[in-house]
């Protein structure tokens, strides 16, 4: 219907703008708008980023923690902790294959996007109204650089945001060939590996320039679940990753299907994964001693540490072997100057990482008996003096021999080979109890000591690791021994943070004590509770069994190495006669000894006690060797006289009185109230 004008004619008809398409108009105007000024929004925020970006050579350096790598004694590595992150590889030293595989696995238009695939957020909305769920757009090759150099995982919005941003940043500093190189050396792979360069070494035993297509095909699909799809993990769910990821790179034309179909995963060799289980023990004990030895670090270190790897082997077989069912084991062995050669804190690490070895404390039964007769000889016994093995009593407490049985008079010496129980009482008993603790805490035992008189079967708690001290202190003579496991420390590139410098400990008890003490060690192997510990060369040591069989230990050394091994249940639980100091523990010392001292000389003990002048009897200085005008000398009325002074007649000799006048007899009837003849 025409519309009239005011003459009455037809006019075109002419419909008024309605409200909604007002609205529309005004949304798309506001719109247009709003999008110029939030690209130009964008466009600064992303040349604001990209200035403050560090140059390459920075993003080339930085690291995501600290790498440690932990080396023997022969310079052989243990265990490497933290991120690894291998040689760096520059873009054309990383092989086609392997660059061509990541690109199409992970971002196939990344030569064409400016760091944001704006082609895959709208397949992604798209996918997210089709599907019902949330938007999941795959993060580009550059996105996931931005994430791993300078983000966290959070799934926010405002990280996303900020991932984008950056990613444009880089693209916007930085080509594309770059980027990947960054990419490639920087991703996470999983096991620790940071780089194909790193992981190649890692899961294929060779370096990042050597990577074939199957082995590329692996290395790409452990990017999208690292953890989840590392060959050290499950090789069957990397291999399968491996498949989806060939199959990727033939739809997108990278490999022919003839190249496709002749991969064979089954070829695959694997590198075998390094035994780091006991070894772990070790690791766990030295490496928090860095905190002392070093100022703040950061920076990538080796350390050097003690540990022989051959005896470090041997002593993780003897626990394993010898340790009875249902029951732990743990050993120490120390060289004659405390380095640690060996260190076990249970049978399995994977299991327990629990270090029995320096953490745990447990009753040392006989072994403690070291400290009682240690206390004695330096009291002035000699392993010749004789005891009387019979039945006693102190302050209400009877101990009693572990057959029950008395030997009556026998001499120190098999006292000790024999564990005489009563003997040691009787001892620690004469020389005090608290004489017997302080000769401990002399020797490092560090846990608390009760002084009660059944502290001489040894009640109370220890560690092995202080045991094997206080054995090692025997072993150097009487001089202190102090544990370390830490040689060296150097930066990557062989800048020295720290050395350990030789020193000597102090002399704990004089020699003759040592010498008197290690007798009775070597007795106690060679004829006594022992002898399961013997290895075909001289052995000192001393067995060690609690009440009901709960623990066992054995702890002695040869040829200048000291080992202790203890043996029980974590809940203190008995294990039975197998358990006893000479059984298992003695039988793991010597099957692990064997092997450590293999390539050292025999070595003799010094067992000759030679007493201080103050401890001789008279008839014993006939039995002096040497000038007897060096001898000192007592004169009639028992003052001590100096070699030097002894012709002179006392008026000539300096500050030395003449002797008073003799009393006469009238004197000697007076003072003593005898009757006169």
């Amino acid at each position: 219907m025409a519309r009239k004008d005011g003459k009455g004619r037809s006019a075109p008809f002419s419909e008024e703008p309605t409200g909604f398409r007002k609205f529309v108009r005004r949304l798309l105007v506001w719109g247009a708008a709003l999008a110029v000024v939030g690209l130009l929004a964008l466009a600064v925020a992303v040349g604001l980023t990209a200035r403050s970006l560090p140059a390459y050579a920075e993003l080339k350096d930085s690291q995501v923690g600290q790498t440690i790598l932990v080396r023997a004694r022969d310079g052989t590595e243990l265990v490497s902790i933290g991120p690894s992150y291998g040689r760096w590889l520059k873009h054309d030293e990383i092989p086609e294959i392997m660059r061509t595989a990541m690109v199409s696995v992970e971002d196939r238009r990344f030569r064409s996007h400016p760091g944001v695939d704006p082609i895959g957020l709208v397949r992604a909305g798209y996918m997210a109204m089709v599907t019902g769920k949330g938007l999941r757009a795959t993060s580009t090759i550059t996105q996931q650089l931005a994430r791993t150099v300078f983000l966290n995982n959070s799934r926010s919005y405002t990280r996303k945001l900020r991932e984008a941003v950056l990613a444009l940043a880089l693209e916007w500093k930085f080509s594309k060939d770059q980027i990947l190189e960054l990419y490639l050396n920087k991703v996470y792979f999983g096991g620790g590996a940071y780089g194909v360069d790193a992981a190649s070494r890692k899961f294929f035993g060779h370096p990042g320039t050597e990577i074939t297509l199957p082995e590329a095909a692996i290395i790409a699909g452990l990017v999208k679940a690292p953890s989840h799809y590392s060959p050290t993990a499950d090789a069957e769910a990397a291999i399968g990753r491996a498949k989806v990821v060939l199959s990727v790179m033939e739809d997108n034309g990278d490999v022919t299907p003839a190249q496709a179909a002749a991969v064979d995963f089954a070829a695959i060799k694997f590198a075998a994964e390094k035994n780091q289980n006991s070894v772990r023990y070790f690791t766990d004990w030295a490496l928090p001693q860095l905190d002392l030895l070093l100022p703040d670090n950061t920076q990538p270190i080796e350390v050097w540490t003690t540990l022989d790897p051959k005896m470090q082997a041997a002593a993780t077989k003897a626990i394993e072997t010898n340790t009875p069912k249902g029951a732990q084991g743990a050993l120490v062995s120390l060289d004659r100057d405390g380095a640690v050669l060996a260190m076990v804190g249970g049978t399995d690490y994977v299991t327990s990482n629990y270090n029995r070895a320096v953490n745990a404390v447990r009753q040392p039964g006989s072994a403690w008996k070291l400290f009682v007769y240690l206390a004695a000889l330096e009291a002035g016994y000699t392993p010749n003096d004789r005891v009387v093995d019979e039945p006693v009593t102190i302050d209400g407490w009877s101990p009693r021999n572990s057959g029950g049985t008395f030997a009556g008079e026998i001499d120190v010496r098999t006292a000790f080979a024999y564990s005489k129980n009563t003997v040691a009482a009787q001892l620690g008993n004469e020389v005090g109890f608290s004489a017997v603790a302080g000769i401990a805490r002399r020797f490092g035992i560090s846990t608390p000591i009760s002084t009660v008189p059944s502290m001489v079967l040894g009640t109370n708690d220890v560690r092995v690791i202080d045991m094997t001290r206080a054995f090692a202190a025997v072993s150097a003579k009487g001089q202190a021994v102090d544990p370390y496991g830490i040689t060296k420390v150097q930066t990557v590139d062989g800048n020295v943070l720290y050395q350990r410098e030789a020193k000597e400990g102090p002399l704990l008890v004089p020699q003759y004590v040592a010498a008197g003490i290690t007798d009775l060690l070597q007795s106690a192997v060679s004829i006594g509770t022992g002898r399961a510990a013997q290895i075909g060369r001289p052995v000192a040591g001393k067995t060690g069994t609690t009440n009901s069989n709960k623990d066992g230990w054995f702890l002695g050394f040869s040829s200048g190495i000291t080992t202790g091994v203890w043996m029980g249940r974590d809940d203190a639980k008995p294990v039975g006669n197998l358990l006893q100091g000479g059984t298992a523990p003695a039988r793991a010392f010597a099957a692990y000894m064997t092997v450590a001292t293999a390539g050292r000389p025999v070595e003799k003990f010094d067992t000759e006690v030679t007493l201080p002048a103050w401890q001789l009897e008279p008839d014993d200085e006939a039995q002096l060797s040497g000038n007897p005008d060096e001898y000192y000398y007592a004169d009639e009325q028992g003052n001590m006289v100096e070699p030097s002074r002894q012709d002179l007649p006392p008026e000539q000799v300096p500050d030395q009185q003449a002797p008073p006048p003799a009393a006469n007899d009238e004197f000697l009837r007076e003072a003593t109230g005898a009757r006169p003849n």
